[in-house]
């Protein structure tokens, strides 16, 4: 019977430099293959801490490299648009062209947001289809390959001009984040040089109107609240654990109140829980919030810095079967609960607040504020604070087309891009 050699261990490396190859065998520099040895040699060899050597020279290399690939997937999400095929009810297509070999990268992220909806995505070096079930990866492709225009795009575009604002143009910060090498594929950049152009006129035009008052009344103050010795947000949790102020607490499985870091600079308010809230005790975490999350990733947000609450703390339904069916909640609810939510904002005193829908819109601004007119706007309260409105996620799922959820979800995007940016004084 032969012997056979002893089996060697490869080398063991961390899960981080794991990651950092990931992305780095993406990066188009013909050096990365090497260097990446060198540093797995390396580590291997006994340098276990390198990676934290920001100085070394090959580290610092292949940071840089991560770096570029993160922010060309990042613009690939951002811009990439789907033009429907002419002669196909819901087939679509994309043309995109990457600095680095992203697309298989970035593939699955698309193929989770539009998951209902077939599409292929065309690069000069590859390309990626989506037929509702499995990614399939062919060949690159030529820019003639994709169709020029659809009427989605002018609907688009229609929007976009609307919601244009010239008072916080600043074309330097904008070619930063929106290069110009990506707008011949935008549909919208074919606006942007007259939007450009004009704005100086439109801003010394709005400057010249009658001015209008930009603070809004805060609603009537709500009936106080039990007895609460509440010195902290914590505090008010517990509290409400037992809240009886409506009759939605007899059906709910329990109170889901906000949940973030104490100092939080910004407060996020919702509609009410729905089934997965309901179960979890936790706010956002179903389809609604989950789409939360995905706008608050394209533009570089952290959730985990924001407080997240909603404006009625018990999910309000209508049971089929086994299926709890969301049901909107009556003003009365909202009524009920306002005080948890000034209470949650005097504790927190956040910098600024972004209201999701039109219950909690109209919870922080007053009943006579009108959503759809007013979507995408700073706001300010008596006290100051500005208040950012926009659609709630759950009504980008709820519409009716992929085409038409893609153009809403870019729409939602837009108007959290607003916290990008410092609120007009």
């Amino acid at each position: 019977m032969l012997d056979l050699p002893a089996v060697v261990a490869g080398p063991r490396v961390s899960a981080e430099f794991l990651q950092l190859a990931s992305a780095v065998l993406c990066h188009r520099d013909v050096q990365r293959h090497a260097v990446l040895y060198r540093l797995l040699w390396r580590i291997a060899s006994g340098e276990r801490a390198l990676l934290e050597r920001a100085t070394d020279v090959d580290v610092h290399r292949v940071m840089q490299w991560q770096k570029a690939v993160q922010r060309d997937s990042h613009k690939m999400k951002a811009f990439v648009r789907f033009r429907r095929l002419p002669g196909e009810e819901e087939e679509f297509v994309a043309w995109f062209e990457p600095e680095h070999w992203i697309l298989d990268r970035v593939a699955p992220f698309f193929a989770r947001r539009f998951a209902g909806m077939r599409w292929a995505i065309l690069t000069p070096y590859r390309s990626v289809r989506w037929d509702g079930e499995a990614l399939t990866f062919g060949e690159g492709a030529a820019r003639n390959q994709v169709p020029a225009d659809d009427a989605q795009e002018t609907l688009w575009r229609t929007y976009y001009a609307h919601i244009f604002n010239p008072a916080r143009l600043n074309p330097t910060m904008m070619r930063q984040e929106m290069p110009q090498k990506y707008w011949k594929n935008l549909p919208e950049a074919t606006l942007l040089p007259e939007l450009i152009r004009e704005a100086g006129v439109r801003v010394r035009e709005m400057a010249e109107r009658a001015p209008e008052p930009v603070r809004r009344r805060v609603p009537a103050a709500p009936a106080a609240l039990p007895a609460v010795a509440a010195q902290s947000l914590a505090q008010l949790r517990v509290a409400a654990r037992d809240c009886r102020r409506c009759d939605l607490w007899q059906p709910a499985t329990q109170t889901v109140f906000g949940e973030g870091p104490d100092d939080a600079a910004v407060m996020v308010i919702g509609e009410q829980p729905g089934d997965e809230e309901d179960l979890s005790g936790r706010p956002f975490v179903g389809p609604a919030g989950r789409l939360f999350n995905q706008a608050l990733g394209e533009l570089g947000i952290d959730r985990q810095r924001f407080y997240v609450t909603n404006a009625v703390k018990h999910f309000r339904f209508e049971q089929r079967g086994k299926r709890r069916l969301h049901r909107n909640p009556e003003r009365s609810h909202v009524q009920a609960c306002n005080g948890w939510l000034q209470a949650e904002r005097a504790q927190l005193r956040p910098a600024q607040i972004v209201c999701l829908g039109a219950t909690a819109a109209q919870a922080v601004l007053g009943p006579g504020f009108r959503l759809m007119q007013e979507r995408g706007q700073w706001q300010r309260l008596d006290d100051g604070t500005p208040v950012l409105a926009t659609v709630h996620p759950s009504w980008v799922l709820r519409q009716g087309t992929p085409s038409a959820r893609d153009a809403g979800y870019r729409g939602f995007v837009a108007d959290l891009g607003q916290l990008l940016q410092a609120p007009p004084a």
